[in-house]
């Protein structure tokens, strides 16, 4: 991967997105393609919402009323063929939508600091982006989880070297 462009709307205030937490997103994405060994140059969306907002967007466009943590809005069919966008150049992967409140109500429940939660979210969703489903196929499932798995070691290793605070599952915060 040669380049990334990440843009990041923070659409919500209920949970504080720090500069940080905002690195992380962008070093999810970094590691998630890299993981893949997808090349060239990408740009993504990721928007921070509420639950509230999350909800609306599920059942506008997936018909499902209810709140959920992450939604993935790919711009490729087969994960593999992206439309350029002519301005930036970059192959425009898709756009990722984040509660921010359900991830921090994960993060408590699985005894790990939103960072961490929100770095596995999008990495999750990147997976969504470049063509995973987890949805319809167990063996898919199962490759996707492995992928996941493989790909937050990576981060935490990139963000251990780098200086930027990912946290381990098992930390408890409040």
């Amino acid at each position: 991967m040669d380049k990334l462009k990440v843009t990041i709307y923070q659409r919500q205030r209920k949970v504080p997105i720090t500069k940080d937490v905002k690195q992380l997103i962008k070093e999810a994405c970094r590691a998630s393609l890299i993981a893949e060994g997808r090349g060239g140059d990408f740009e993504v969306t990721v928007t921070i919402v509420n639950n509230d907002q999350i909800h609306a967007i599920n059942s506008d466009c997936r018909g499902i009323d209810s709140a959920t943590d992450v939604l993935s809005f790919p711009l490729s069919e087969d994960g593999f063929e992206f439309d350029i966008n002519p301005i930036t150049g970059c192959q425009m992967l898709g756009d990722i939508v984040i509660s921010a409140e359900r991830a921090k109500e994960q993060a408590f429940d699985f005894c790990q600091p939103l960072e961490r939660e929100v770095a596995f979210l999008t990495v999750h969703s990147m997976l969504h982006l470049m063509g995973y489903d987890h949805v319809n196929n167990e063996e898919e499932e199962t490759l996707m989880r492995s992928r996941q798995r493989v790909i937050m070691a990576d981060l935490e290793a990139r963000c251990e070297k780098i200086g930027l605070y990912l946290g381990k599952r098992e930390e408890v915060y409040e």
